[in-house]
């Protein structure tokens, strides 16, 4: 029997079929679970509405991340619809492109908020109404996506890598607050990928070559790869997990030059 038949999770952050949650998304349904799926603004809506077709029996709403009441209103939809909720991936991330372009010094104050806030408050944000749900499930596991631009410094990367390091921390105080309750938090840290997101990272082939070059499997990772390690951690393989960055990226953050 596939190892999620029975559960019901929250897919945040689906933009089109080469996002990262898009392929967690259908490594999730395969394995027997069916999902609620957020999309950001009408612009996505058509894209998430096409694939969310390919499931069985999704739920599809919008929400924006900054709003707590649109929120609610996505926790209120699930609890009427499933009734509870085993799993949350967050995959939702933006900073504005011209913050990205300069200067880190030149972060301006609403950059630097905006980014924050919808990087990794969010998160935040979404275990906050994904608890009540949880715990009626006895439990339940929170993931999200991270880049190692949180610990090392990556060119055109600037307040993103400022953002991913604060949800990395994130992760570990909600991991310490929900643990008691039966809830996992983990995030996944994936090489690069050509994501939406990552088309707004001036010069993202050259890093793709970089890994290409430098990383200790001489290659990128897929959306694939990252989806079947978010499995272990959201299934019961990783049922004592928790607190956990894991590194997806061929090994590229154990080198040096």
């Amino acid at each position: 029997m596939p190892e999620l038949t029975g559960k019901t999770g929250l897919i945040v952050g689906v933009a089109n079929k080469r996002s990262i949650a898009w392929a967690i998304a259908q490594a999730a349904a395969s394995q027997g679970a069916r999902l609620a799926l957020t999309y950001q603004g009408e612009r996505l809506e058509e894209n998430v509405r096409e694939l969310a077709a390919g499931l069985t029996d999704a739920l599809v709403m919008p929400c924006d991340v900054t709003d707590d009441a649109q929120i609610a209103a996505v926790y209120r939809a699930i609890e009427q619809e499933f009734g509870g909720l085993d799993f949350l991936v967050h995959g939702a991330a933006f900073a504005p492109r011209d913050e990205l372009s300069g200067p880190f010094v030149q972060t301006s104050r609403e950059g630097f908020r905006l980014s924050l806030d919808i990087s990794s408050y969010s998160l935040v944000a979404l275990s906050r109404g994904a608890l009540p749900l949880m715990e009626r499930r006895g439990g339940g596991s929170i993931l999200t996506l991270t880049y190692l631009g949180s610990e090392r410094v990556f060119q055109n990367y600037g307040v993103m890598g400022v953002a991913k390091a604060a949800l990395e921390a994130c992760v570990r105080y909600l991991a310490a607050d929900l643990g008691p309750k039966g809830i996992r938090v983990n995030a996944i840290s994936a090489g690069p990928i050509k994501t939406l997101a990552a088309s707004g990272i001036a010069g993202f082939s050259t890093i793709l070559q970089h890994y290409r070059d430098k990383a200790p499997l001489r290659r990128t990772v897929e959306t694939a790869e990252v989806a079947d390690a978010a499995m272990f951690l959201i299934g019961p393989g990783g049922r004592a997990v928790t607190a956990e960055v894991l590194m997806v990226d061929a090994g590229y953050h154990a080198t040096g030059m």
